[in-house]
């Protein structure tokens, strides 16, 4: 097809995602969204190189959300780790949208405000938990919740987190997840210490 005239409706999304998107009047997929949706939606590992404004939440959302809604229900089947708490609560008030109609729950999950309000709607338990490295390993320290249901793990501006020194973070919680599952990275740039994280945590992506 040619990618300029495509339209979402071209991808195997879940049909509860199209109301949503043309509500947001969002009709034609970015590059990254028209690269990345169909390679997620068979499951497979992906590292894509996007900046900032790409429209990388959706390209990760649809499909992930996609595959969550066909799956069996359970807490924490899908964690996308971002570098900063703006970026936590933007992401999932994108994700917000589409999990509405889908019935799947999320929640952000950053530093800077308390514990509990995080800790009672983790305990409840959501399908997808966004959070900052340094929030998450307080609550997975503390035993609040576990990731033995994780299908999806999501790496979001990749690069930024690094440079926030957060690479022994990312390795402790990737510890604690279930090998078997989806990894998807995004980062604006591609140094060599992401290539090397990325070849010990994912499985032949593309």
């Amino acid at each position: 097809t040619n990618l300029d005239s495509s339209t979402f409706s071209e991808f195997e999304l879940d049909p509860r995602c199209q109301p949503v998107l043309r509500a947001l009047k969002i009709t034609t997929p970015s590059p990254i969204q028209a690269q990345t949706i169909p390679v997620a939606l068979t499951g497979r590992d992906i590292v894509a190189t996007a900046q900032t404004g790409t429209g990388k939440t959706l390209a990760f959302s649809l499909p992930s959300l996609t595959r969550l809604a066909a799956g069996k229900p359970g807490p924490n089947r899908m964690l996308v780790l971002a570098p900063t708490r703006e970026l936590c609560a933007q992401v999932e008030s994108v994700m917000q949208e589409f999990c509405k109609p889908m019935k799947l729950h999320s929640v952000a999950v950053y530093g800077g405000v308390g514990m509990h309000g995080q800790t009672e709607k983790l305990k409840r338990g959501c399908d997808i938990v966004v959070a900052t490295p340094g929030r998450l390993l307080d609550h997975l320290t503390r035993g609040t919740f576990n990731f033995n249901n994780l299908e999806i793990l999501v790496f979001d501006e990749a690069d930024r987190m690094l440079d926030m020194g957060f690479l022994p973070d990312i390795r402790r919680i990737v510890k604690l997840l279930p090998r078997k599952r989806q990894t998807l990275m995004f980062s604006a740039t591609f140094a060599p210490t992401l290539e090397r994280l990325a070849s010990d945590m994912m499985h032949n992506p593309e």
